[in-house]
C-alpha cells in the first residue's frame, strides 16, 4: 500500500542508545516528517537548552552540544557547528543535561562523552581530551580520578553486556 510505513525493531544490547535507519527510495515529505517526529521523541527526555546567538533565543538539543565551557563570565556553548551564549551559570546548565552523557572535567568546563574521540592520558597528571569535530581541551588534575572512574564505569557496563551476549549464545 501506497504511504505505509514498515516498521522493524531489533533488540541488540550493543547499542546504548537508538539507532534509527530509514530506508526508503527518495526523500519526501513523508521521511522528513518521521525524522521529525523521532528527534522530537528522543529530545523528549531531556530538556532543549535555552542558548543565544547574537541577539537570537535558539534552543540546542543535548545531542549537538559538544561542551559547555565558562569563558571570562559568560557560558558558552559549543555545537560542531556554532558557538552559543547561555544565560545560566554552569552548574545550573550542569543540572538540566544527561549525567550519562556530560561530565565536568574542571570547574569550568562539561564535555559531552558521546563526542569524544580520545583522551590523551600521555601527560603527567593531566588529561587531554580531544572531540571528533578536532577541538582539545584538558581537564585539570583534581577531576583526573572521576574522568578514569566514569570510562572504567562505562568500560565495565560493556563488558557486562558482552559477557551476557556470550552465555547466552552458549545456552542457545
Amino acid at each position: 500500500m501506497k504511504n505505509m510505513v514498515d516498521i522493524e525493531v531489533v533488540l541488540d544490547e550493543k547499542y546504548i542508545d537508538p539507532k534509527v535507519t530509514i530506508k526508503t527510495r527518495e526523500n519526501t515529505r513523508q521521511v522528513e516528517n518521521i525524522i521529525y517526529a523521532i528527534e522530537n521523541a528522543s529530545d523528549s527526555d531531556f530538556p532543549q537548552i535555552a542558548a543565544y546567538q547574537d541577539s537570537k533565543l535558539i534552543f540546542v538539543s543535548q545531542k549537538d552540544i559538544v561542551r559547555a565551557y565558562v569563558e571570562g563570565r559568560k557560558v558558552m556553548l559549543q555545537t560542531e557547528d556554532d558557538l552559543y551564549t547561555v544565560k545560566k551559570s554552569l552548574a545550573g546548565l550542569e543540572s538540566d543535561l544527561n549525567e550519562l552523557r556530560f561530565l565536568r572535567i574542571s570547574q569550568s568546563e562539561i564535555i559531552n562523552l558521546y563526542k569524544v574521540k580520545c583522551f590523551d592520558f600521555n601527560a603527567v597528571g593531566t588529561v587531554g581530551v580531544e572531540f571528533d569535530c578536532g577541538v582539545k581541551t584538558w581537564a585539570s588534575r583534581s577531576r583526573v580520578k572521576d574522568i578514569k572512574a566514569k570510562i572504567k564505569a562505562n568500560e565495565e557496563a560493556r563488558e557486562e553486556k558482552d559477557s551476557g551476549r556470550k552465555e547466552r549464545r552458549l545456552w542457545n
